[in-house]
């Protein structure tokens, strides 16, 4: 029987008022999206008082995604059918990092090819389009100038690992 050795994985993650700062919510927004399972930590999830949840980087990446799209006038209902929608299409617990989104306002498009996005075109609506990667690339250079000697709070968690 091969022996078990334990391998621990360290990840950068950010506290709650940091991802407030990056995303540009409140604190009330973020623990209500919490609470409502549309964007849960995925470090580190708040387990009873004093406890604080710890968002990995793609985490913040999603959340500014929301808040784009509130911004842009989606409201939160849609905005969380959407999410749902890709959860259990792309069978992903990181949906909004798989597909390109596009909205009128009143409706969100989801898009992984050119073929997608020419038949948004084709229905004559206006749409503008939120690409994950530039998203990603603005929040790291935000994170940089709010916390330029690397302030996030490092997580360690334990998997095992089968030794041969």
């Amino acid at each position: 029987m091969p022996e078990q050795a334990e391998v621990v994985v360290t990840e950068q993650g950010y506290r709650a008022p940091q991802v407030c700062t990056l995303v540009g919510i409140t604190y009330r927004q973020l623990d209500y999206w919490a609470r409502t399972d549309l964007m849960l930590p995925s470090l580190q999830v708040a387990s009873g008082s004093g406890s604080q949840r710890l968002y990995s980087f793609t985490d913040v990446i999603q959340l500014k995604v929301i808040k784009r799209l509130l911004d842009a006038g989606m409201s939160l209902k849609k905005i969380r059918d959407a999410v749902d929608n890709l959860r259990v299409e792309l069978e992903s617990d990181r949906p909004l990092m798989d597909v390109t989104l596009l909205s009128d306002g009143s409706s969100i498009y989801a898009v992984r090819s050119a073929d997608e996005l020419e038949d948004v075109f084709r229905r004559g609506q206006g749409v503008f389009g939120i690409a994950v990667g530039p998203v990603q690339a603005e929040l790291e250079g935000e994170i940089h100038e709010l916390f330029p000697d690397g302030g996030q709070v490092v997580a360690s968690h334990s998997t095992e690992a089968k030794a041969n």
